[in-house]
């Protein structure tokens, strides 16, 4: 292309020399060096007698815009030229210099007019517009669209304008004061927010260059609303399924409502229309996202479901209803419960099996299988659960009490319920068991047996017994006493076997006037002094008896032995 517009400024290129005048053309845009006019040539013999002389280029304003090549005698450019920009600086784009032979004082005048190519595209100032149009917009309606600018001259400027994108709108030209134009934009179809709230458009420039160059503006039509809609909800009803345990603060649903206008006519707020007092309690609804999040504690046990009527406004006066319902699910969250409705704190140990002792009343707060309890009891106790009636069981003895084995039951009866995992609790029930005197006291030892040497003094510790009764209280109090037994004698009264049998009550006296049992303690001591020479042997029986006439039995043997108390006899 530009060798072609080289070509075409030597072509171009004329001269005339009357009056010391050149005159050249050039197309713009030529690069460094190129070639403007053959000034040796043009000015002929002139130039040639003053070649030896000294010639330069002066240029007029600040710029260097052309040189002239020593040796050919060629006028150059010394810069690019841009005649769009030279076009701000000189009036009718031409550049005037003076080609001065130095000692003779003859100066040229040289004047270089730069022509135009198709370099520049139309352009507007402002790329992409926007306009705001009510959908209520009448039609016909013209609107005023930016102008594009195209700095080249001729043919290759601004010579026509064409709109795409939308069969809503057309393009108008109109025909300015000074023959420019000016395109307007045509509402040729009504405007539908709802249908279509922005428009594309594409403003085309074109120029007559061959081939043409285009500029382009983007016209973005915003349709403004009118409130022509009413909001309108997702669903007419939400349906909501919780668990009573939900935390303070989760979201349970959230309800959603659209309005098909914009602005302040398509801004929707929620609110209850419809709602009890406890629900308010529980329930929040903000207002502008319609999330329903909960502010208290549910209860399945309280209130198993909910219905709750919200409604959203829009800007205007419009409005749509919907309806919650929302079922809160059972959670194993009651622990069953275990009454003590009767129950006794004592029992006697002769109580016959199936004796009752407690009466509990089991309930669990929760439904279905969570609410079903299942009662047990310890093993290893002599003691059964009976169901009694409906949720009331019977705590009744098993087998025969001992209270000389156990004398105290703490009797753990447990409640589970059905859940997963299962709730339980306890209750403890405590018996004593009343003792019954059936326990004999026992004594340590059945035959107790101690050796003493005669003459001791009165008061003498024989030795001690002991019996102990199983039983408790009064009935295992223990009193001792001489009792029923036997005594071995040497003397002539003892008969042929030595064995003397008699009855309590009668007691030998030989036996009450020695010995002597403290009924307390059970220490047996001599009543008198003990003569080997008259008894060396005494035995007999003491009785302990407990506070309920219940006797135990021993036996006592005592051996006397000899001291050196008596004098030979002549």
């Amino acid at each position: 292309r530009r060798q072609r517009a080289l070509l075409l400024g030597v072509l171009m290129a004329t001269w005339e020399a009357a009056w010391g005048q050149l005159h050249y053309s050039v197309p713009e845009e030529m690069p460094k060096g190129s070639f403007v006019g053959d000034v040796a040539k043009d000015l002929g013999p002139q130039l040639l007698e003053l070649s030896n002389r000294g010639v330069r280029i002066l240029n007029k304003g600040r710029r260097q815009y052309f040189a002239l090549h020593g040796k050919t005698g060629h006028l150059v450019t010394a810069e690019r030229i841009d005649r769009e920009q030279l076009c701000r600086l000189v009036e009718k784009r031409v550049l005037r210099c003076e080609l001065i032979v130095e000692g003779e004082m003859q100066v040229y005048g040289i004047e270089v007019e730069i022509m135009d190519i198709n370099d520049n595209a139309p352009s507007f100032q402002q790329e992409e517009k926007e306009l705001r149009l009510s959908e209520t917009t009448a039609l016909g309606s013209r609107f005023p669209l930016a102008q594009a600018h195209d700095p080249d001259s001729g043919r290759n400027s601004l010579q026509s304008y064409e709109l795409s994108g939308d069969e809503h709108f057309s393009l108008a030209v109109q025909a300015g004061p000074g023959g420019d134009q000016r395109p307007e934009l045509v509402l040729a179809k009504a405007l539908d927010r709802e249908e279509a709230a922005f428009h594309e458009l594409v403003l085309r420039a074109s120029d007559g260059g061959d081939p043409a160059r285009t500029g382009t503006a983007r016209i973005r039509v915003t349709v403004l609303d009118a409130n022509d809609n009413a909001p309108v909800f997702s669903q007419a009803e939400y349906t909501v399924r919780v668990p009573e345990d939900v935390p303070v603060g989760s979201t349970l649903v959230t309800v959603t409502a659209t309005d098909a206008d914009e602005g302040l006519n398509g801004q929707v707020k929620y609110s209850f229309h419809k709602i009890s007092d406890r629900a308010s309690e529980l329930f929040y609804l903000n207002s502008e996202t319609g999330e329903i999040t909960v502010k208290g504690d549910l209860d399945f046990e309280e209130i198993s479901s909910h219905e709750l009527e919200v409604q959203v406004h829009d800007g205007g006066d419009l409005f749509d209803t919907a309806k919650v319902l929302i079922t809160v699910t059972d959670v194993n969250d009651n622990v069953p419960e275990i009454t003590v409705s009767s129950a006794v704190s004592t029992i006697s140990e002769d109580a016959q099996p199936g004796t009752v002792v407690a009466l509990l009343h089991v309930q669990d707060g929760d439904s279905g299988a969570n609410g079903e309890v299942r009662c047990s009891i310890e093993k290893d106790v002599p003691f059964r659960l009976e169901k009694s009636y409906e949720d009331y069981y019977r705590v009744v003895t098993a087998s025969e009490l001992d209270r000389e084995q156990v004398s105290e039951y703490n009797v753990t009866v447990r409640a589970a319920d059905g859940g997963s995992p299962a709730l339980q609790s306890s209750a403890v029930l405590a018996l004593r068991v009343l003792d019954v005197n059936d326990n004999a006291p026992v004594f340590a030892e059945e035959r107790y047996s101690a050796r003493l040497s005669e003459n001791n003094a009165a008061g003498a510790l024989v030795l001690t017994v002991r019996a102990t009764d199983a039983d408790w209280g009064q009935n295992a109090r223990v009193r001792y006493r001489l009792a029923e037994g036997r005594v071995v004698a040497t003397d002539a009264d003892a008969g042929s076997n030595g064995l003397v049998f008699y009855s309590f009550g009668n007691v030998p006296d030989a036996i009450r006037r020695m010995f002597t049992v403290d009924v307390d303690s059970g220490e047996v001591r001599l009543l008198g002094p003990l003569d080997f020479e008259e008894k060396n042997k005494y035995t007999f029986g003491l009785e302990a008896r407990d506070g309920g006439g219940l006797t135990g039995h021993c036996e006592v043997q005592i051996d006397v032995t000899d001291e050196n108390d008596n004098a030979p006899e002549i």
